[in-house]
Parts: C-alpha cells; structure tokens; sequence
C-alpha cells in the first residue's frame, strides 16, 4: 500500500488586503495537490492558541504581532517563520531599505549598479536650504515619505520640479534624485531562489528644457494599480509603447536578486530597477518592498506552491547534509466550516487541522527563517549550515 501523502500546514496571517488580492482560489487548489494546506490565521485570537502550523507567512507589523511571534516559536521550536520580524523592519525605512545595496559585491564585465542620491530631511529648515542637501542632489527630485510600511500614507510620494514644490512636503522626508530613465521601470520579483524581472511604465523623462516650464510638485499614484488582468495582456505593454524597452541582462539581474536575499535575509520581497539614460548600462535600485503583490507576477501561483513545497521539504528531510531528526508525524484533516463563509479572501476558508503528534525526542532550536540566535559556539556552527542550506 502506498504511503499518504505527506501533508503540511502553512498558516498565514495578511491584512484584508493582501490577503483578498493573494489567497487567490487558484493558489490555494494548486498548493492543496502539493500537499500543502494554506490555513488562514485569525488575527483577532492569540497566535499561540492556533495551529499548530509547519509554517507562519506573515505581514503584519507592531510589537503585539512581534511578541506572538516570539511566545509560538517558544511552543513550536521546529516552525518556520517567513520571515524574520527584524529583517522586515529594516525596509520599513526608506533609507536603512537602499543602504544594503552597498553591501553587494557583483561582478559584472559591461553593467553597474547603486542608488540615485539621496538624502533625508528631518528639519524645515534643511528642507527649504537645497544647499544643505549634498553634494549633486538637485531639482527635479522625488519626494517620499521616510517610513515604508505599506499604509497608504506611505506611499504618498510626489515629483518636484522647483523651491515652490517643497511647500507641500512635510519632514521627516526623502528627497531622492530623479533620474531619467525613459519612462520604463523593471521590477524584480523573489520568491527564494526563484527571479522574476517584468517591465513596467514609469514617470516620463524630464529634461532641462521641461523643466524650466514646470511649476511646483506633482503627485503621481502607483501605476500597480493596473489590475493583473490589464498588466498580463499583450496589449498593455503596446498601449504604454514598452516593446522597445532593453529589459536587463537576466544574470545581472538575477545576482542583484541573490545578493539582496543575502544582505536583507529574506525570501520574499520585489526590489525597483531603473536604466540611467544618461550612463546605458548602469543601472539604480529605486525601492525594495516585502512581500510584494505577487499576483501580478505570471504564474505565481506555481511559483509560490514551489517555493511553499521547498522550504517545507528541505525542513521535513534536511538541510543539505545535516539531516534534522524530526518525529512528529501529523495525520491532517480538513475539517467542516461549520457552515461560516467567510467572503473577504474569495476562497472557502478551512478551518484548523487536526493533528496528532508523537512526542519528538530530538528538536533544533526554532530559527527565524533566515535570522541567527544566540547559541554556544558549537551549536552556532550547526545553525550557521542550516542558513547557508537555506541561502542556497
């Protein structure tokens, strides 16, 4: 008789939001043939009373969230959480979010990389002195909001072309420089291993000439708000002229991808690339965000499911040569709704599994995916060949 399936559990825990534009029927049917049961997390109960889960997704921020997080790993030392709390928050800002781009070291015979200069503001006074901003940072510049927590006060982000323009902004700010990069942004998606670079229409180029005509700032709102069935369509792409858009050499882009998954140790997040017209191979790191709307990435659904099915597998069989002796065998079943239809994701919810659990004799410490702990030498060595399984 064939062995069932082994199954795993992977409660998630998203905004209303994220959760309506991501759980999508189509993700959750092709994970559910994986062997893999995407279980929503009621956010309204404690965390540590739920489950218990192989794996916690999460994007939910604030200490009360952090501090769940930390009391279920105490009781679930073998799940994972994806990701780190700490190593969310570092994009949080938007200035600690471009400073890991200097950390990377790639080797690239005809293309450069960096960030525009950049400054932030946290005074008035600075902000009206444009002879306090640096060294080459100069109109038109983008202003942003210095927190980047996903709420849509963050992304109130505006184009401003003169002195008058800044009248509108209020610190802490970014100033960024504005570079034209012919109206063509490439956002890079990562799923693990997995690099995703689609294009994507961006501002307009803005030349000297323009720019002596143009008055004040000039908000502008995100063009993701296309709806994934308009971005997929050929006819987008030739409505906003991009077929003639260069994308990226796919191995640049792809070791920018994994030096960025190295520095900001995490796994699933999207970064903003621009091409610098004035230099045609360099090329700028605009933004990094986590977690990103993966549904409008092509085939995301298989790409999630592969990565769901990976991490899950590499935790259940090893890590590379290191095996973890696990003895927790899971007998999972789908229980009744109890007749609650919950309307806001889209999807029939399934209500929390069922588990029976041997006791496990063996257990390794519960790892933040991708965040060290502090253990004796001996057992930091070991944790240190789990990561570098991981970042492989």
């Amino acid at each position: 008789m064939a062995e069932p399936m082994r199954r795993f559990g992977v409660g998630y825990a998203l905004a209303p939001k994220k959760r309506l534009s991501f759980i999508q029927v189509s993700l959750v049917n092709l994970a559910r043939e994986r062997g893999v049961d995407l279980i929503r997390i009621d956010t309204d109960k404690p965390l540590v009373d739920q489950g218990p889960f192989d794996c916690v997704l999460h994007k939910l921020s604030g200490e009360d969230w952090k501090k769940q997080l930390e009391e279920y790993a105490l009781k679930n030392p073998n799940a994972l959480i994806i990701d780190s709390p700490e190593a969310i928050e570092r994009l949080h800002n938007r200035i600690s979010m471009l400073q890991v781009v200097s950390e990377l070291e790639i080797e690239s015979k005809s293309e450069s990389f960096g960030i525009p200069k950049q400054i932030v503001i946290y005074h008035s006074e600075t902000l009206f002195d444009p002879k306090d901003w640096g060294e080459g940072l100069k109109f038109p510049v983008i202003a942003k909001p210095l927190v980047a927590d996903g709420s849509a006060k963050s992304h109130k982000m505006s184009l401003v072309f003169n002195h008058d323009g800044l009248n509108k902004l209020k610190p802490p700010i970014v100033l960024q420089e504005f570079v034209n990069h012919g109206g063509v942004i490439f956002k890079v998606y990562v799923v693990g291993d997995y690099v995703k670079c689609v294009k994507r229409k961006s501002l307009p180029d803005v030349t000297e000439e323009k720019l002596g005509s143009l008055e004040g700032s000039l908000s502008f709102s995100q063009v993701s708000n296309l709806t994934t069935r308009e971005r997929n369509d050929d006819k987008y792409y030739k409505r906003m002229n991009l077929e003639d858009a260069e994308m990226p050499p796919q191995s640049f882009i792809v070791d920018i991808a994994r030096g960025l998954r190295r520095a900001t140790k995490l796994h699933l997040f999207n970064f903003d690339v621009i091409r610098d017209t004035r230099i045609g191979n360099r090329y700028l790191v605009i933004d990094i965000n986590y977690f990103p709307g993966y549904a409008k990435m092509p085939s995301y659904e298989t790409v999630l499911t592969d990565f769901f099915w990976d991490v899950l597998n590499k935790k259940q069989t090893g890590f590379g040569n290191l095996q973890v002796i696990s003895c927790e065998r899971e007998v999972r079943k789908l229980v009744d709704n109890n007749g609650c239809d919950d309307g806001e994701d889209g999807v029939l919810p399934l209500s929390p599994i069922n588990m029976e659990e041997k006791e496990n004799p063996i257990q390794i410490s519960h790892i933040y995916f991708s965040e060290a702990e502090s253990f004796p030498k001996k057992t930091c060595t070991i944790i240190n060949v789990i990561k570098q399984a991981y970042m492989t």
